[in-house]
């Protein structure tokens, strides 16, 4: 799983790491004597593989000082082990490459007696159900569990768990979970949807609040929140998703855990974060600080060593130890579930280095994993320098952070400005002109909202004919799109907590669930069948998912655009002779217009329209000689064979 450099740097830092505990241990004015056995309370991970390379388990417990770790009942081999200072930590390297599968004893042992835990090690998934990865050719679907259904009333009034569900309270946990989401996962399917993205499932509740519902303050990385299920639960879901063919995606978060974690008040190694919960400093947005080369270390250092909100740890990268603990992280979860992708959150905040190395030794492990990254900025220069496939210099030096993809927060931008705020068309084509900064622009994930932005509809300016513009591009244009759950039925919501109310239907005493396409109300349905119209449409046509994008013209209320399988980026794009070129065509307005374009020496040269797929009998289109002529209605999109 390490490249041996890697490794020959963290067998140097463990060493250099024993040597002060030794110093600490002997030196101390305070007394570290044994006076009891050794006591294991944790070990993370809590299972592990077998045909990996050299692992690292993590042991929390009391009395561990001066203990001997060995291994039973496996050929299993512990080669290396340190042991914190104040006997609560130890950490061990674990060989597994020749252990076959069962159930091993850990046990430690010292002065006064031993201790001994089971640990199961397990066969890795076979080839045929490892990651199958998200491409363009996907529609990916954004749930936050709480939020969804509650399938399992079991979960919902936990007994040792201090704040009560509460749909009343914005931040409170309101019943959602993994069951819910998989009895629903006929609605996903209807609407066109192929990947399922969840927000975090680590275990929050140490908190004890009701505000971690969200799931991005961890206290247990390797433990699926109780509120929301079980791990079997998941595999449950996971597997319910692939038997249709879905694939499933996970929010996961390297660069920082919750307030309530136990690592914040013991600490396995002294720099495990950067700074405590008493000394520390606040995170800033700066990501011009890594992007300049000339930024200082001491500006780069508050965007990734802040903590975020002020509040969350941070976790330091920079340590071998914390390192490994979180790659090993992500491939426990992937082995564990049978993941296809992840989403990462925070990304500009945790350093470069980190990521590439991250990234080389998951897609060593995984070939066809793949992920996509939270940039949240307009600036399609700075989403693009943390995007892989190029090594890009900045003030922390040159590197290639491999990563799939970002989401296209630019175009995100672009979309609300132009379809809410009125500005001009052209805002929208200005982002596509920066398409030659991403080595993989195809791979963009675009959007038009999410968990940490307003609704779309409640936005100031916004209108259902603005957000059925907003559904036709996300359709037509390159990359894959995501849908936040609850859009497709006109969902409204201000910011933060606003943004995040119960799906309709999927809570208990719901007057009507728009799960259920003769309940919903007229405005619901309307909108939901033009989404599943658009994304079935998109799925038959292979030039709407990777077909190379050439914008033809743009203007204040127009886009015209043809999508060509023949200019693909990857190949394999492949369609049939007719339908190689897809003609996009969308009018912003309340009156019917005209516009004509020349076609002289673009892609579309020679266009003979064929059929109309979308806006037959509300808009026009003809080709006379090598000009495009187009009549468009209000708010409209058209598609149409380009042969």
């Amino acid at each position: 799983m390490y490249r041996h450099e890697h490794k020959t740097n963290l067998q140097i830092f463990i060493r250099t790491l024993y040597v002060v505990t030794l110093f600490l241990a002997c030196c101390s004015s305070v007394s570290f004597a044994q006076s009891a056995k050794p006591v294991i309370t944790k070990i993370d991970p809590p299972n592990w593989f077998t045909r990996v390379p050299d692992s690292l388990l993590l042991v929390h417990g009391e009395h561990l000082e001066n203990t001997t770790f060995t291994l039973h009942n496996t050929s299993a081999r512990l080669t290396e082990q340190t042991i914190s200072p104040n006997g609560h930590w130890a950490f061990l390297t674990f060989v597994t490459a020749t252990a076959q599968p069962g159930t091993l004893e850990v046990v430690a042992t010292n002065t006064h007696g031993s201790t001994s835990v089971p640990y199961a090690l397990s066969a890795r998934r076979s080839a045929a159900d490892q990651p199958k990865g998200f491409n363009s050719s996907d529609v990916m679907y954004l749930i936050m569990p709480d939020r969804f259904a509650d399938g399992d009333k079991a979960n919902d009034k936990l007994s040792n768990f201090r704040d009560p569900d509460d749909r009343s309270l914005s931040r409170s946990y309101h019943g959602g979970d993994l069951r819910g989401i998989q009895e629903h996962l006929d609605y996903l399917q209807q609407l066109g949807v192929t990947t399922l993205w969840t927000t975090p499932l680590y275990d929050n509740s140490a908190a004890q609040s009701g505000q971690s519902y969200h799931g991005y303050s961890a206290t247990d990385m390797y433990a699926v929140d109780p509120h929301f299920g079980s791990m079997e639960d998941y595999r449950a879901l996971v597997a319910a998703a692939h038997a249709r063919g879905m694939k499933v995606v996970l929010d996961t978060v390297p660069n920082h855990v919750g307030p309530a974690h136990p690592w914040v008040k013991d600490s396995p190694t002294p720099d495990w974060f950067h700074g405590t919960a008493a000394s520390h400093i606040k995170v800033d947005d700066d990501f011009a600080s890594v992007t300049d080369p000339a930024a200082s270390a001491a500006r780069r250092n508050v965007l990734l060593n802040g903590w975020f909100a002020d509040i969350l740890p941070d976790l330091n990268q920079d340590n071998p130890l914390v390192a490994q603990y979180l790659t090993q992280n992500a491939v426990w979860w992937i082995e564990s579930a049978g993941l296809d992708g992840l989403r990462i959150d925070t990304f500009p905040y945790v350093p470069r280095s980190f990521w590439h190395n991250y990234n080389e030794q998951l897609q060593a492990f995984y070939p066809h994993l793949t992920e996509v990254g939270e940039v949240f900025n307009k600036d399609p220069h700075l989403t693009s320098f943390f995007a892989g496939g190029r090594a890009h210099a900045g003030s922390d030096g040159t590197y290639d952070t491999l990563l799939y993809t970002p989401f296209d927060y630019p175009m995100y931008f672009a979309l609300r400005a132009a379809l809410t705020h009125h500005e001009p068309m052209t805002a929208i084509a200005d982002v596509l002109q920066s398409d030659g900064l991403y080595a993989h622009p195809e791979r963009l994930v675009t959007f038009i909202g999410n968990h940490d932005t307003k609704r779309f509809l409640s936005e100031p300016g916004a209108s259902p004919g603005g957000l059925h513009l907003a559904f036709g591009l996300l359709a037509t244009l390159r990359g894959m799109p995501q849908l936040y759950y609850g859009d497709e039925i006109e969902m409204k919501g201000g910011d933060d907590p606003d943004n995040r109310k119960d799906f309709p239907g999927g809570f208990p005493g719901a007057n009507a669930s728009a799960f259920v396409a003769e309940v919903r109300s007229p405005e619901q349905a309307a909108m939901f069948d033009w989404v599943s119209r658009l994304m079935a449409l998109r799925h038959d046509h292979a030039a709407l998912t990777c077909g190379g994008l050439q914008v033809l013209s743009s203007k204040e209320d127009w886009l015209v655009f043809l999508r060509d399988s023949s200019h693909a980026a990857t190949p394999g794009c492949s369609a049939a002779a007719d339908e190689r070129r897809m003609l996009v065509a969308v009018h912003r307005g309340s009156k019917t217009d005209t516009l004509a374009i020349d076609l002289t020496q673009t892609w579309a040269s020679g266009c003979r329209v064929g059929k109309t797929e979308l806006g037959e009998g509300t808009s026009t289109v003809e080709v006379d000689g090598q000009q495009l002529k187009l009549q468009m209605g209000s708010d409209d999109v058209l598609i149409a064979a380009c042969h």
